[in-house]
């Protein structure tokens, strides 16, 4: 067996595994007859990507799960993939071909355009998926989807063409968000609102026909570039102010003087802008609404790129639309119809994508009716699709009360170009519901009409989200009865689990329920057709001022300089430290550190035991249990196995519950703390005592054993070289090669062997390393940490005595003391209250009354502290109701022991 070396070096070991790892097909996800699976799809990154601080957090959770399934014996598949992401990657390649060749899309056409993006994308598009690699990410990557690969492709326009036979498409003109920089049509969802400083103007609009000595009409604006394609001026029909006023007319004061009607409507706010609303029916939904209602003109001021056009007015047009809100606020003052200018703040709707505002436009797009929205509801009401933290299921439960129909076509020309052809000189803009339906005018298909000369197709593609909506089953094949059975569609769908961020909640999950619903399995029960059973929603990763990471900012750390630094084990584990269940992440690196230093921690352990005597037989549980000795069982031993078990359970649990940080938590303290700090050192003289030595050694042995099976989900590298090292595999096998007992199953095991884990054990040991801790923080307190010489005298009753006595030669050792000896005196010397009795330490050198009042002083004052807290938990009738008695009962223990203590305290200052 070779040794293992002084110091982990994480970047040899990660490199050495990952090849082996995957030449050995280790990721393969393959189902046998009857075994349960677990199957994850990653949400896929933009194949613009490369991977930051949210990618880390978010793959590793899901690597996490996927690595627990396979030692839990289940049959694993982590598909990964990339989205087509058709804004982004559309824009970065028309960027670079303006830069490199001085030319737009437009000069090379849309074929020769799509095949320089088809080039970058075999170039650079799985960049993102090679660096979860270094991550330790273990993928099924022989499986590996791309939205725009020929398969997929085909489910996404399958799903379009059976959903616009089933009548939930339809194409109309309606008001859209229209991005200015991308030039398409975006989707609610992806539209951000941000509070915006802008001015709002207050404006006098001429009467033309005068009422007594009513001249004009005020009224307010944020847009007066928009002023050229006013149609109206609309007020409440029951504010009594305009009521002589309605059905006159006021002359518009920008762009052509023309004659505007004074209309009434209920969607007017009487409270605002003095009561009266300029009606632009292109440029605002609420008012198109207002425009169809009352039969208005449509009017549109504004070009696609946002410039102003010659409906907006001579002096206008060809200008910027936001140098044209300038100069309109400038002609209306010279105009005289200026009232004043306001400083204002409100919330302007943002690209997500390009991050300038939206422009409210109309347009012919393609629509989506949502199907299956009831049955959706009802799936997450009912369970069947489970919500970590539970708290998004309102949120998402509300989204879907208040669904709007989904703008799927996007102006772009990377994507899935929509599946429609048209007949040959048809007037698109003019064609109706019925239209829509004629065969001899429309043409809906897959594979196009057969007579394609007379045929136009749709320039139009489908919004990146109408692909990925089908993400769980297009990647398992569907809709393609052979590619379903090769990829084993029948055992990984529904797949198990979901990680993603909260802020797609309605982009993708929802709408991915809902997809899963219409198309998988038609007919079948509804928990066959879901496309998950469980969402589990991670935190964004923030800075330490709880500032989103972002280049700009320069505040995200790169992944893989963090790799370099820590190792991916140290990042992951980290990492999942600082991540309580839902919540926001604020990023820390000194955690990152404690992530390395931990693995560094294991790592000396592991050595250590191979110095200390031979490994023996440690390829299987059987084997290392054969070696314990029921005879020689002691506390410690019974209390690590008991600490073991409660370890083990405590991840069970966390693993139901999408509780990582605390699973991560409860392997730190179990690893440093009762192992290593307790039971290596009390075991120090076990293993120099030829009697003792193999049955020591063999509780060490299975205790690290099934620390790795624990931390291997989090730590797969440093996990699978010490598995290797100390030999618990057989040759040519893989860590995961092995199946992680239940806490209840390696009980069972442990007692067949004669040896119950007795965990009373427990409360013995937690006493004795208690009587260490404080027994070294008074050496430390009199500034004698590192002496040796010093001495203590315990004053115990019988029952303490008794207790302590077995153990002083370990505890000698352990705090570093000449000795420990029983006394019935209190003399006059620094003192701790201990759970066997007073401890006094005598270091030969005079005590300082003031200073041992100071120091009893403050520990009074802290343990005052403590006894509030927990009487407060006592009286707490929403505490006591709830809690198990178990726990009361613990809680009024607690609650004795630190009376009792505060009262020796007490009694200490009052002999000083």
């Amino acid at each position: 067996m070779p040794e293992i070396t002084k110091s982990y070096e994480a970047q040899d070991v990660e490199a050495k595994w990952y090849a082996a790892w995957q030449q050995a097909g280790c990721f393969a996800g393959a189902a046998a007859p009857g075994q349960e699976t677990y199957s994850i799809v990653i949400p896929p990154p933009n194949v613009t990507g490369i991977l930051h601080m949210g990618h880390v957090l978010n793959n590793t959770l899901q690597d996490v799960l996927i690595r627990r399934a396979r030692l839990e014996g289940k049959a694993a598949l982590w598909i990964p993939g990339t989205d087509h992401a058709g804004i982004a990657t559309q824009t970065m390649v028309e960027k670079h071909l303006k830069k490199t060749e001085g030319k737009s899309r437009y000069d090379l056409g849309r074929e020769a355009f799509l095949e320089r993006v088809w080039d970058w994308r075999h170039e650079k598009g799985d960049k993102i998926l090679q660096q979860l690699r270094e991550l330790g990410c273990s993928c099924d990557w022989d499986r590996t989807n791309f939205t725009m690969d020929p398969a997929y492709s085909k489910s996404v326009l399958t799903a379009f063409v059976k959903l616009f036979q089933g009548g939930h498409i339809y194409r109309g003109k309606r008001m859209v968000n229209w991005c200015p920089a991308s030039l398409t049509a975006l989707s609610d969802e992806e539209v951000e609102m941000r509070p915006t400083k802008g001015h709002i103007w207050r404006i006098r609009y001429e009467l033309v026909e005068p009422v007594g000595e009513t001249t004009h009409i005020v009224l307010e604006t944020t847009r007066p570039e928009t002023i050229g394609a006013d149609v109206a001026v609309a007020v409440h029909p029951k504010d009594e102010r305009f009521a002589a006023l309605i059905g006159k007319h006021v002359w518009r004061p920008i762009g052509e003087r023309v004659a505007l009607p004074i209309i009434t409507d209920e969607m007017v706010e009487m409270e605002f802008g003095g009561g009266a609303l300029k009606v632009t029916p292109a440029h605002d939904k609420v008012d198109f609404e207002i425009g169809q209602r009352n039969g208005l003109e449509v009017i549109d001021c504004l070009e696609p790129d946002g410039t102003l056009n010659a409906a907006a007015g001579p002096e206008l047009a060809g200008m910027e639309r936001f140098a044209g809100r300038k100069r309109a606020a400038e002609l209306l003052e010279e105009r005289g119809n200026l009232i004043e200018a306001k400083p204002y703040e409100n919330n302007v709707g943002y690209s997500q994508r390009a991050g300038v505002p939206i422009e409210p436009r109309l347009m012919q797009q393609w629509w989506l009716r949502y199907p299956r929205v009831e049955e959706a509801k009802q799936v997450v009401r009912d369970g069947l699709v489970q919500l970590h933290p539970q708290r998004w299921t309102k949120v998402y439960l509300n989204w879907l009360e208040n669904i709007q129909d989904w703008c799927i076509s996007r102006q772009l020309w990377w994507g899935h170009r929509v599946p429609v052809w048209y007949r040959k000189g048809i007037d698109k803009e003019t064609l109706t519901e019925a239209d829509l339906q004629d065969p001899s005018k429309i043409h809906v298909s897959l594979e196009g009409p057969t007579d394609p000369e007379n045929w136009d197709q749709e320039a139009d593609v489908l919004d990146t989200w109408a692909s990925s909506w089908l993400w769980p089953m297009g990647t398992l094949g569907w809709p393609d009865p052979e590619a379903e059975a090769k990829s084993n569609f029948d055992a990984f769908y529904p797949t198990t689990t979901l990680a993603t961020g909260a802020d797609i909640i309605f982009f993708w999950v929802a709408r991915m329920i809902m997809a899963g619903l219409e198309f998988a399995r038609p007919g079948a029960p509804v928990e066959q057709r879901i496309p998950f059973k469980h969402v589990y929603f991670n935190g964004i990763v923030r800075d330490k001022q709880g500032r989103k990471m972002s280049k700009t900012l320069g505040n995200s750390p790169d992944p893989l300089d963090l790799i370099k630094s820590y190792g991916a084990d140290g990042l992951r584990f980290g990492l999942l430290q600082m991540a309580p269940l839902g919540q926001d992440v604020k990023f820390d690196e000194s955690r990152i550190e404690t992530g390395k230093n931990f693995c560094n921690k294991l790592w000396n352990a592991c050595r250590f035991r191979t110095m200390s005597g031979d490994m023996s037989d440690n390829r299987s549980l059987d084997a290392i249990l054969a070696r314990l000795d029921p005879a020689q069982f002691d506390e410690d031993d019974h209390a690590i196995l008991a600490a073991l078990l409660d370890a083990m359970r405590t991840l069970e649990k966390s693993f139901v519950e999408f509780e990582f940080a605390a699973a991560t938590q409860k392997l730190y303290s179990f690893f440093w703390n009762d192992f290593c700090d307790w039971y290596v050192e009390v075991a120090k003289t076990r293993v120099q005592d030829p009697a003792v030595k193999d049955h020591a050694l063999a509780v060490q042995d299975l205790v690290i054993r099934q620390f790795l099976l624990l931390f291997e989900p989090f730590a797969p590298f440093i996990a699978e070289e010490l598995w290797s090292q100390l030999g618990y595999g057989a040759e040519g096998t893989f860590l995961q090669d092995n199946r992680l007992e239940t806490a209840a199953d390696l009980a069972e095991a442990i007692a067949s062997r004669g040896a119950a884990v007795d965990t009373g054990a427990s409360v013995l040991v937690d006493q004795l390393k208690q009587f260490t801790s404080q027994a070294r923080q008074l050496k430390a307190d009199q500034a004698v940490a590192q002496k040796r010489d010093v001495t203590f005298q315990l004053v115990a009753d019988d029952a303490g005595w008794t207790a302590v006595e077995p153990h002083l030669a370990k505890l000698v050792r352990l705090i570093g003391t000449e000795s420990i000896a029983r006394t019935a005196d209190e003399p006059a010397l620094p003192a701790i209250v201990t759970p066997f009795g007073t401890l006094y330490l005598d270091t030969g050198v005079t005590v300082d009354p003031a200073a041992e009042r100071a120091r009893l002083t403050k520990e009074l004052a802290q343990l005052g502290k403590h006894i509030a807290g927990t009487k407060g938990r006592l009286s707490n009738e929403a505490f006591v109701s709830k809690a198990p008695p178990a726990v009361i009962d613990g809680a009024k223990k607690q609650l004795a022991d630190l009376e009792a203590k505060a009262a020796e305290v007490e009694r200490l200052l009052k002999a000083l």
